[in-house]
Parts: C-alpha cells; structure tokens; sequence
C-alpha cells in the first residue's frame, strides 16, 4: 500500500504542475478545474504521508495504549458492533502491514502501533477539513466540503477499526 500511496501521490502532484502549465498557456476552463481537482487530491494524499511520517518519527510506535484517550467504552464497541466493523477486517488498506503483524512484534508492540495508527487518523480527520478554504479564492464551496467530508470519513473509518480492534489486542497482552 505505501507504495501505491506514493505512486498516487506522485501522479497527483505531476498533474497538478501539467494542468497548470496548461491552463497558464491556454487559459482553457478545463484545465483550471483539473487543476484544482488534480491540486485538492495532491494535498490529501501529501497531508497524510506527511502526517504519518511526523507521527511515526514523533511516537515511534511507543503509545501508552493504557491512557484514557485509547480506552473503548462499551457503548463505542456496540456502534462498532452495528457497524460491522468486524466485517471490515481484509478489505481495508493498510500502509505498513507488518507494523500489526504478532509473527514481528509482541502484542504489546501491536497494540502501541494500533495507538499510532490511529493518532494519525485522527489528525488526518481533522486535517481533511483544510481544502474547504480552497473556496475562498476558488468558489465552488461545496465540491471542497463534499470532498473533505469524504476524506474524513475514510479515515475515521481506520479510527474505527482500530478502537474496534485494540481492546482483543490489549487482551492478548494481559495474558
């Protein structure tokens, strides 16, 4: 996945300087909006390798997993219960595998990358809402709101997973 992330990303930023040499040159309407299209996923794709590279140089997957901010209340388990959360399991994406796999690290280990993971999703959450000012020189408001709702909503769902899935992990450790 990291690499497909990268490629993506590289693509994103590529078609982002093309359309706007080509829009500059031909001041033609459909390049200025694949530009900002182009331009709006460039940044959510650079934000979150970029958030991930700072959280993993910052926590370096030492998350005490014991604090209150990780605790998962019975009441957030059974949303994820009625969610289906369970059911997620091998279809979503993850960047770095083997950061979760219990064959590499203890579940001690695992339980601290599952912290990080989700740090990371969270400030991308937040983070996602950034594009939106994009409508201030651009217009268009609600393209960049239903993007960034969107964005926001594929990382709270690996939030999601990751609550769901701690607590087993955390009792895998406890034994």
């Amino acid at each position: 996945m990291a690499k497909t992330m990268k490629a993506i990303t590289l693509v994103s930023i590529l078609m982002t300087f093309l359309c706007a040499a080509l829009y500059g040159y031909m001041k033609n309407e459909l390049f200025f909006s694949l530009l900002i299209t182009f331009g709006t996923i460039s940044y959510h794709f650079v934000m979150r390798l970029f958030v991930g590279f700072v959280i993993d140089r910052l926590l370096d997957n030492h998350v005490d997993y014991q604090r209150r901010w990780f605790q998962v209340s019975d009441a957030e388990q059974k949303l994820y219960k009625s969610l289906k959360v369970k059911q997620w399991k091998g279809k979503m994406a993850t960047y770095d595998p083997s950061c979760f796999d219990n064959r590499i690290h203890s579940w001690d280990e695992v339980a601290q990358a599952m912290c990080q993971a989700e740090v990371v999703h969270e400030v991308n959450v937040v983070l996602s809402f950034v594009p939106i000012l994009a409508a201030i020189p651009f217009g268009a408001l609600w393209v960049f709101v239903i993007t960034s709702v969107l964005a926001a909503c594929y990382d709270g769902m690996f939030v999601m997973m990751q609550r769901y899935n701690r607590p087993r992990v955390v009792r895998l450790v406890k034994k």
